[in-house]
């Protein structure tokens, strides 16, 4: 089972006026990074995703609704977030199946080379 999530970056609050209720203060932008998670390890993505909600008239703000002033907003934002880098953490079982994957790769090589016989 391959769990995805996002966890956030930044949130910012922007002056500009909501396209659906015209209020000046209730914008909020939400940049999030992608954080995979399974069985055998934990992996921060390089994916990042945004958007943007109204906390005014509480609703959710999508790209065909924006004006030219709010999408040069998101992208100065864009340039602005830095993500976290890419990593990869191994869990216990991923560890204990690389070990046994080694163990019976050296297996298989000694008895191939004769140095191992039944």
């Amino acid at each position: 089972m391959k769990l995805q999530q996002h966890f956030t970056l930044k949130e910012v609050q922007l002056n500009n006026n909501c396209p659906e209720c015209y209020s000046n203060d209730g914008l909020e932008l939400t940049f999030k990074q992608k954080f995979v998670e399974n069985l055998f390890y934990k992996a921060i993505t390089q994916d990042t995703v945004h958007e943007m909600r109204c906390n005014t008239c509480d609703t959710d703000i999508f790209p065909v609704r924006w004006t030219d002033d709010i999408e040069q907003v998101v992208e100065y934002q864009k340039r602005a977030v830095t993500p976290k880098p890419k990593s990869l953490k191994l869990k216990k079982a991923g560890w204990v199946f690389v070990i046994i994957d080694l163990l019976l790769l050296v297996a298989v090589i000694l008895f191939s080379t004769g140095i191992l016989s039944f």
